[in-house]
């Protein structure tokens, strides 16, 4: 089953619109009591990432579900076109750069920033990830980022785990709505289509197949 496709902006004007596609998702899958509630939280969470993410962003999110033998693997997307002028790309460099310390912080923060960047991507950038400079390795995409289209969030957290397990970002995770709630979380960080991608299992009886 997948959704109606809801226009969603920095303003943030869609919530509404999303959290009742959330809602009717959850009706349709048979959702109910924490399960219904994961879903519409994952939502909202999925919508405050959009926020602030630059001035004019459109996009589209969705939701999908893919029925499996115990269960069913939901999805909250969002997509956006990587079209960006010389203009639009100062302006998105210069929002980067200037608040990448403040904006980084928590899942969240990592999340948008590399949403951003995907936004802002030119070839040549694209090429540059080859390398995985420092920015990108900090927010936990690995040297071998060639080898990947996409920042993971269960990878990411494996690695705090390993390598901080005492640290800052490990804290984040702790904290974290969307790092406690999702299965995994998806970033595209080399695509002609910048994307989000959240997974939450849900085990079932199987209520319904659809």
């Amino acid at each position: 089953m997948r959704t109606n496709v809801i226009p969603v902006a920095s303003d943030l004007s869609a919530r509404a619109d999303a959290l009742f596609e959330a809602e009717r998702f959850s009706a349709y899958n048979g959702l109910t009591g924490k399960d219904a509630m994961h879903v519409r939280l994952l939502t909202e969470e999925t919508i405050s990432m959009v926020d602030g993410i630059m001035k004019g962003f459109h996009g589209g999110l969705w939701l999908e579900s893919e029925p499996t033998s115990t269960g069913i693997l939901c999805r909250i997307c969002v997509e956006a076109d990587v079209n960006v002028n010389e203009g639009q790309e100062e302006k998105l460099l210069d929002i980067a750069t200037s608040k990448k310390n403040e904006e980084s912080v928590g899942i969240l923060g990592k999340i948008r920033q590399i949403l951003r960047w995907t936004l802002q991507q030119t070839d040549s950038e694209a090429s540059a990830m080859t390398g995985a400079v420092s920015p990108w390795y900090a927010l936990g995409i690995q040297q071998n980022a060639s080898a990947q289209a996409y920042w993971s969030l269960q990878q990411y957290s494996q690695r705090v785990q390993e390598e901080q397990p005492d640290s800052e970002a490990w804290d984040e995770l702790e904290k974290s709505i969307i790092a406690k709630l999702a299965d995994e979380v998806k970033v595209g960080i080399r695509s002609e289509r910048a994307e989000v991608i959240i997974e939450k299992f849900i085990h079932t009886n199987m209520k319904g197949s659809h």
